[in-house]
């Protein structure tokens, strides 16, 4: 398939995918059909244990999954937690404050070495050994002003105040949310923080994609200490990135490591 084709298809995939149902996946489905019955008849042939017998009230079909790749690292939630995870352990850090990031990936990667306070709008009835979680807006979050020295918050600002977490509607959310972030970061404390860039606009009620220079706009008051990015081809631009190149993106991901300023 062409590049042209390819750019055409997108948009009507993307909308069949959100509002009905993804038909690669339903096309990967049929396509599994037959080759899921001649494995169950080759199992039934071969299968000399009962326990493990075919079971009408047991199926669960997934053949499909042999049409997908061992892993996928072209996402932005891949390297983007790794480059966090990296920054905490690389910093020695023992306590850490996270708002709103992947349980299951960044905070997963850091709790190995590091007790952390999570921070989400959503309810967490999990407990987990060296996470405490706490509820709340991110726009109102419940720390002191300047008393955080080791802080995050990856893919979670594009997404205040458009309601799709159970939010308020608010569409400077993302103002009031930055800076409730920079009022808890304490002076010489770091801010790793990550989100979609490329051509601004609002993809209702999904997220926001921001110019990088916005981003730094909103966290005025503190100093940009690091820049990477991960381009639309799922590339992770870890030397040499420049605001320009992620400008370009579509739906790349900016990767900004801040300090606060201490006092002189």
């Amino acid at each position: 398939m062409n590049a042209t084709l390819k750019r055409m298809l997108r948009r009507p995939y993307a909308l069949a995918s959100m509002f009905l149902f993804d038909p690669l996946e339903v096309a990967n489905k049929w396509r599994a059909l037959g080759i899921y019955a001649r494995n169950a008849r080759a199992y039934g042939r071969i299968n000399r244990g009962s326990s493990f017998d075919i079971r009408w009230r047991d199926l669960w079909y997934r053949s499909y999954d042999r049409y997908s790749a061992a892993g996928d690292v072209t996402f932005h939630y891949f390297y983007q937690d790794l480059w966090a995870a990296s920054r905490v352990h690389d910093a020695g850090v023992t306590r850490h404050v996270d708002v709103g990031s992947r349980l299951d990936g960044f905070v997963a990667h850091v709790l190995p070495f590091c007790d952390v306070c999570y921070v989400d709008v959503r309810p967490l009835p999990a407990r987990i050994p060296r996470l405490t979680f706490t509820r709340a807006l991110l726009t109102a979050l419940p720390f002191a002003s300047n008393s955080i020295p080791s802080l995050s918050c990856l893919h979670v600002l594009e997404h205040v105040g458009l309601g799709r977490y159970g939010d308020p509607i608010d569409p400077g959310g993302h103002v009031h949310a930055a800076a409730e972030l920079a009022r808890v970061l304490r002076p010489g404390g770091t801010l790793l923080f990550g989100t979609p860039v490329g051509r601004e606009r609002v993809c209702f009620d999904a997220h926001r994609v921001f110019d990088p220079d916005t981003v730094t706009g909103l966290f005025g008051d503190l100093r940009l200490v690091e820049f990477s990015f991960i381009d639309d081809n799922g590339r992770w631009r870890e030397t040499g990135a420049t605001f320009a190149d992620a400008r370009r993106c579509d739906y790349g991901c900016g990767l900004f490591r801040f300090e606060k300023p201490c006092p002189a």
